[in-house]
């Protein structure tokens, strides 16, 4: 089962929830576990794809999305 991640706009929390994907396609309307808001909202991930560049490291330009120090030396 797939895990989304939200953000209550009413208290800032920032939380997951496990719903099957035609559960989600119905138009699921999530509450805040914390306030009981529905003024929430959903967060999309980062995500990135692989390539055969040059670099050899497997990523497009020798990093991922996020970056480390010493990652891409």
């Amino acid at each position: 089962m797939p895990t989304y991640e939200y953000f209550c706009q009413n208290c800032e929390n920032r939380f997951e929830i496990k719903v099957s994907v035609s559960e989600k396609e119905k138009g699921l309307k999530v509450k805040c576990p914390r306030c009981g808001s529905n003024k929430t909202f959903q967060i999309l991930g980062n995500f990135f794809t692989f390539s055969k560049g040059g670099s050899g490291s497997g990523f497009g330009g020798g990093c991922g999305p996020n970056p480390m120090p010493g990652c891409c030396g």
